[in-house]
């Protein structure tokens, strides 16, 4: 028997169902990934997120030659034609692949494996991605949750996911392979090298992803806590673009943690662990995406759709290159540029100010973090956007509106994040640093920062955006007129 693997988002070895069902199965194994993005339109891999899927795929073969195997690679328009292609040129009888939850690739992985299946070729799909499949955690009236704390408090209290799977120490190779198209024709990478920061700042493929969390869980995770929230310190374990590929998987977080807590004698109270937690909510991501899935374009709150947002293209373009002349915003969204990721206590604070400053779409957010993250997730980035505007499962509360200066002031008391991603004021002093616009003349002179210049002033006055802001919100109690 051959069995056919197909990889998408679940470049890793170990803990891989699909993988470890074509071994059990015996006979050869064939890996292939099917490069078919316009299936996942118009959620089709942004910039960023095709730079690391570049270099994810060939961490994924260099491990698969260390097997004994390849990596079988085939760009087209359509996965099902290219998957019978494959069964055809190697007579495999089998064909497995990890679920994904995102709408398309739902629709996509059905159409694959009813067709399959109508051809007499067995199909199977598994779990990899998540602790819980969507449909299975359910709210004592059967339907699902829409809020984060009861949903988590439900998933602690199931039973423990299954001890990750280890990697096969080989694979078995058929006879003949069949043609492969090299990853580099893929053109996943940018032809106008904009990637230099992306390539100082990661290593993708499995081997970075359990080295970051091995580095994370002996010097970081008994903090976590607190330190998440300090984008100027090492607080955070910057696994989501490695758990978005699939390079690590929830369960192998989830015992590493639990192993973690018994060597440091913490093991009572393990599950209430912040940074599971944090794992939770990609879960509660992923389940609010599954059960609605028009929410990547819509609010989930329909009385948003009257939400009067502005369109301003000036404003929006400033936002999108850290030119708004509030220091922790513009921070942030250099810090994505440059590396394509940002803190998460940042990404709230731009978030609310796009959203609420701004009055601009939580849409249009979504669509730049897309583009230029590379832990670009369809259901953790709908679920982050929808929670700022106040308009999704779980939202801060409308009228909840970051000030970007206090902010900055609580959470980067020493100006350490921004003098890093705004060196144009690294010379201010730190109770100058996140509103240089109300420093003297004198010290902004001292500090070689002249505001208009060297920095842009404000491109709007936070008190009475944050105004027009409630403004907008009472308009959506006052009911719709008739029509």
């Amino acid at each position: 028997m051959t069995t056919l693997v197909w990889f998408r988002r679940d470049l890793r070895l170990a803990d891989n169902p699909a993988l470890a069902a074509a071994v059990a199965a015996g006979g050869a194994v064939v890996p292939v990934f099917v490069h078919a993005p316009d299936e996942e339109a118009p959620w089709s891999p942004g910039g960023a997120s095709r730079w690391w899927l570049h270099h994810g795929l060939q961490a994924l073969e260099a491990e698969l030659a260390t097997r004994g195997s390849r990596l079988i690679v085939r760009a087209g328009t359509d996965s099902l034609a290219t998957l019978e292609d494959l069964v055809r040129e190697t007579g495999a009888s089998r064909v497995v692949w990890n679920r994904l939850y995102e709408p398309r690739c739902v629709e996509r992985d059905r159409r694959v494996k009813t067709a399959l299946r109508a051809a007499g070729i067995l199909a199977e799909s598994y779990n990899a991605a998540l602790l819980h499949e969507p449909w299975t955690v359910r709210t004592q009236s059967g339907g699902p949750f829409q809020v984060f704390t009861p949903f988590w408090r439900h998933c602690k209290r199931l039973e423990d996911p299954p001890a990750p799977l280890p990697a096969p120490p080989s694979l078995a190779a058929p006879a003949h392979w069949p043609a492969s198209e090299p990853i580099e024709s893929l053109r996943l990478t940018p032809d106008i090298p904009w990637d230099a920061g992306l390539k100082a700042s990661w290593t993708p493929g499995s081997r970075g992803a359990h080295a970051l969390l091995a580095r994370f869980l002996e010097s970081a995770v008994g903090e976590y806590g607190e330190a998440r929230n300090f984008p100027g310190q090492s607080g955070t374990s910057r696994l989501s673009p490695h758990l978005h590929f699939g390079e690590i998987g929830p369960r192998e977080i989830w015992h590493a943690v639990r192993r973690h807590a018994e060597q440091s004698g913490r093991l009572p109270d393990w599950r209430d662990s912040t940074f599971l937690a944090e794992v939770g909510w990609r879960e509660f991501a992923h389940h609010l995406l599954f059960h609605f899935p028009q929410t990547p374009a819509a609010p989930l709150r329909p009385a948003y759709a009257r939400f009067p947002w502005r369109t301003d293209a000036a404003q929006l373009a400033a936002w999108q290159r850290g030119a708004t002349g509030y220091p922790i915003v513009d921070a942030g969204l250099r810090e994505l540029w440059h590396t394509g990721w940002m803190h998460n206590r940042v990404r709230m604070i731009v978030a609310s100010f796009l959203v609420k400053d701004l009055l601009i779409a939580w849409n249009e957010g979504a669509h730049w973090f897309w583009d230029t993250l590379v832990d670009a997730d369809l259901a953790s980035n709908t679920l982050g956007w929808q929670w700022a505007a106040g308009c999704g499962a779980d939202a801060a509360p409308y009228f909840r509106i970051f000030n970007p200066v206090s902010q900055g002031i609580k959470f980067d008391p020493a100006g350490l994040y921004v003098r890093r991603w705004v060196p144009e004021l690294a010379a201010l002093p730190n109770e100058a640093i996140h509103a240089p616009w109300e420093a003297s003349s004198e010290r902004l002179r001292a500090a070689g920062v002249t505001l208009g210049e060297a920095y842009p002033r404000p491109i709007v006055d936070h008190g009475r955006a944050r105004q027009a802001a409630l403004a907008a919100l009472a308009t959506l109690k006052t009911p719709p007129a008739d029509r």
